[in-house]
């Protein structure tokens, strides 16, 4: 599957973050803050429909478990699609669990491109996402691969920050 190795190229690659557009989204008036540590990820592709034509994008599921900052799992759905050294995914993800003692959940929106071998990566906080301990939150979540070891930064807010 054509869009797998996209997926497993962007995920397991140091991604490069573009500046302009990995700019974080603070709630108004709150502080911003940091959940840092590391995941384990397992990405399954998903069978094609039966009429799917074969240039169909990739269907990938995605399941994390976070430890650091945030210990709790982020499960998803991936499209994604390549041609040579280029292609793209997007990704929506449900993570739960706690992040710096407060309970609750948020979905992610990934968006990755990948032009001639230079990868750009995005992954910010859905508006409007959050429940439990974490209504209001928004920020953007920066991914790194150190050491074999898939690694991130949560650059987060909330409307009040205590626990």
């Amino acid at each position: 599957m054509a869009g797998g190795l996209l997926a497993f190229a962007l995920f397991l690659s140091p991604p490069q973050i573009d500046p302009a557009a990995a700019q974080s989204v603070p709630t108004q008036g709150a502080a911003m803050s940091h959940a840092i540590g590391t995941f384990d990820v397992q990405i399954t592709p998903i069978a094609a429909e039966a009429d799917a034509s074969a240039e169909a994008h990739g269907r990938l599921r995605i399941a994390k478990t976070f430890h650091g900052d945030i210990e709790g799992v982020g499960l998803g759905e991936m499209l994604a699609v390549r041609d040579g050294s280029s292609g793209a995914y997007v990704a929506m993800e449900r993570v739960t669990g706690t992040i710096d003692g407060r309970s609750g959940g948020f979905s992610l929106v990934h968006r990755g491109i990948m032009d001639a071998g230079a990868q750009t990566l995005l992954i910010t906080i859905v508006p409007g996402s959050g429940s439990g301990d974490l209504i209001g939150v928004s920020g953007v979540f920066h991914l790194t691969l150190a050491d074999g070891e898939h690694r991130y930064d949560l650059e987060y807010s909330l409307p009040n920050t205590a626990p």
